[in-house]
């Protein structure tokens, strides 16, 4: 798939890249799908141990690899995948309060699983998303 634009932005998404041999996201045409994104420092890698700061970072991360791809951010979001290690009411609690942040203008679908592990050892969610961003596939075109 050689034809398709792929990103890794500065910082973890080239070190994930080299690491494990995975792009941050891929352009398709209008829309940016964005690999699942976890609660690591975007310079260090290391994680957030508390639940809560681990699913903030993951959101920001998910802002970071939009932006990166050529998107405006969470506002193009229409849908998202969550994992959790474990799924309970805390890391529900802190999806919806961070849905509210980034996305207070709309409301994405959304799966939500609970799952046994996830990606690397102190990872406890995973978020990955699709955004629909029709100005930044002109651009690209353009270009």
């Amino acid at each position: 798939m050689s034809h398709l634009k792929y990103y890794a932005y500065e910082g973890q998404g080239v070190a994930k890249r080299q690491q494990f041999g995975y792009s941050q996201a891929v352009r398709l045409g209008d829309r940016i799908e964005c690999s699942g994104q976890g609660g690591w420092d975007p310079i260090t890698g290391e994680f957030e141990k508390e639940i809560n700061a681990q699913i903030d970072l993951a959101f920001a991360n998910v802002e970071r690899c939009l932006k990166d791809a050529g998107g405006k951010g969470w506002s193009q979001v229409y849908r998202v995948n969550s994992y959790h290690v474990p799924i309970n009411n805390e890391a529900l609690a802190a999806m919806v309060r961070n849905f509210r942040k980034y996305m207070p203008d709309h409301q994405p679908i959304w799966t939500c699983v609970g799952v046994p592990r996830l990606g690397e050892d102190d990872m406890r969610v995973e978020v990955e998303v699709i955004a629909h961003d029709p100005e930044g596939a002109k651009a690209e075109a353009s270009a």
